[in-house]
């Protein structure tokens, strides 16, 4: 069984664009890349697991969110981050989904397709649907970043987040979870 990071997309690894659909708009966070590499090297295995409402509310295809992952994906790549699999859920907030945060489903789809051991593992986010989904399957910790929505939570609903550590950001996340192995 492996160790894995779970990592939100949007507000985690690249800035909050509402309803992103193009690469052009991509921005990943300063320091994302490298503190991905770090950790793959340490042997974690790294999974995005992202809620894409945009797609079921019309405003975007699943083609282009798939654009934009691989263009991530192949950025990322530069600095040593190698991601397994990328789980999207595309359905609208209010329609039946099998996987959409916080539902737990894609982290066990994980285990299941790829030997995680989740219990070993992480889920970094920066809304709160992104911990209750790592919660929910039973992770190792989970971790807020304060990029995207995080600050504004973490000021709104500090005792919402008591189970979580919270970091300033991507990098800052890596290194909380290399330290703590």
């Amino acid at each position: 069984m492996s160790r894995a990071v779970f990592l939100d997309r949007d507000g985690t690894i690249i800035k909050e664009k509402n309803y992103l659909r193009r690469v052009e708009e991509v921005e990943i966070f300063s320091g994302a890349g490298a503190a991905l590499g770090r950790l793959c090297r340490a042997g974690f295995k790294l999974f995005i697991v992202s809620n894409q409402s945009g797609v079921g509310r019309g405003y975007f295809t699943l083609a282009e969110v798939g654009k934009v992952n691989e263009y991530l994906l192949s950025e990322l790549a530069r600095e040593g981050a190698r991601f397994e699999r990328i789980y999207i859920a595309p359905e609208a907030p209010n329609a039946p989904s099998r996987g959409r945060k916080p539902s737990p489903q894609f982290l066990w789809d994980a285990r299941d397709e790829c030997g995680v051991d989740l219990a070993q593992s992480y889920m970094v986010g920066d809304k709160l649907i992104d911990l209750e989904c790592g919660w929910n399957a039973g992770v190792r910790k989970c971790l807020l970043v304060r990029t995207g929505y995080g600050a504004e939570l973490e000021r709104a609903s500090p005792n919402k987040l008591k189970a979580a550590a919270v970091v300033d950001d991507l990098p800052a996340a890596s290194q909380w979870i290399l330290d703590s192995t």
